[in-house]
């Protein structure tokens, strides 16, 4: 995978989330995390909201979310890139 392009300034908090109130886990995994899809567990409120905060750099990250042991997409993504496995990985810029 890519790695994430990041500057040397200061770091900013980013928030992902993703609505899954069926699920059982989810994770978040990215170029900011060498793809570990156990790394960054997100926590899951009362509306089956699930939500994680990361402290990052400014750059470009790709990240995907992996529910319940399953790869998935960012429904609230609005930029892609193709990845080495043929499925798009969200992009997030922070700047």
């Amino acid at each position: 995978m890519p790695t994430a392009a990041k500057s040397t300034s200061a770091r900013k908090r980013v928030s992902f989330s993703l609505h899954a109130p069926d699920a059982q886990s989810v994770s978040l995994a990215g170029d900011f995390n060498g793809w570990d899809p156990t790394d960054k567990p997100m926590k899951r409120d009362a509306s089956g909201q699930w939500k994680a905060t990361l402290t990052l750099p400014a750059g470009e990250y790709q990240y995907r979310f992996v529910v319940d042991g399953d790869w998935a997409d960012d429904p609230q993504c609005d930029r892609r890139s193709p990845n080495e496995f043929g499925t798009l990985n969200c992009v997030r810029v922070v700047s």
